[in-house]
């Protein structure tokens, strides 16, 4: 990828540097393109642009979705992004995501234990902090009209045909690394699935034009 001058914390530049658009197929582009199109005509009008991203049970996908686009808004300087995150249950931000972002240079603090831990999460020294935890896709603390629901996994997908308030309903799924959990490939699993939402979030934000 192009070198890109940013505020972010080095280590997670060092992970960006590892991103190649060329390993993404000509399908996935096509599966990414509506939400290419949903940014860029919101830039175009100047209006905010709210993601957010749904999974079953907000735990993996939906989380490393919000944080990487709100990361790949930063890099490429798009302004007015806001990113959220929702479940069709709640549940709990599964710890190895949060150690996994962690270790693609995420600053991670946990503001509350228990059942459903609140995370901070920051990608810079001066932006606020994405707080992270397991929630419902309607839930009081994302957006209730005026934003594109992103659908990251299949049941989600099939589950919900109709999303309230949606501007626009956007499929792009992705495996599930829960499979993985619990055996020795489970970090390895989460790390590549982190990597391949990031790469294709980033080339999301690279194709719109400013």
């Amino acid at each position: 990828m192009t070198k890109n001058q940013n505020s972010l914390f080095t280590d997670i530049n060092n992970t960006i540097d590892t991103f190649n658009f060329e390993s993404i197929s000509a399908e996935r582009k096509t599966i990414l393109q509506p939400l290419i199109d949903f940014i860029q005509s919101k830039v175009a009008t100047n209006q905010d642009i709210r993601l957010n991203f749904i999974c079953t049970h907000n735990s993996r996908r939906s989380h490393l979705s919000q944080i990487w686009a709100q990361t790949a808004a930063a890099y490429y300087k798009i302004k007015n992004v806001f990113s959220y995150s929702g479940g069709t249950e709640a549940t709990a931000l599964f710890p190895m995501v949060a150690q996994t972002l962690s270790k693609n240079g995420f600053q991670i603090n946990t503001l509350s234990e228990g059942n459903n831990p609140v995370y901070s999460v920051k990608y810079n020294e001066n932006d606020h902090p994405l707080i992270c935890f397991s929630k419902t896709y309607d839930d009081a603390f994302n957006p209730q009209s005026e934003f594109a629901a992103i659908l990251t996994c299949s049941s989600a997908d099939n589950g919900c045909p109709f999303i309230s308030g949606a501007e626009k309903r956007i499929p792009i799924t992705f495996e599930d690394p829960k499979a993985f959990d619990n055996s020795p490939l489970q970090a390895e699993k989460y790390q590549e699935r982190s990597i391949q939402i990031a790469t294709e979030l980033f080339y999301v934000f690279s194709q719109v034009k400013k």
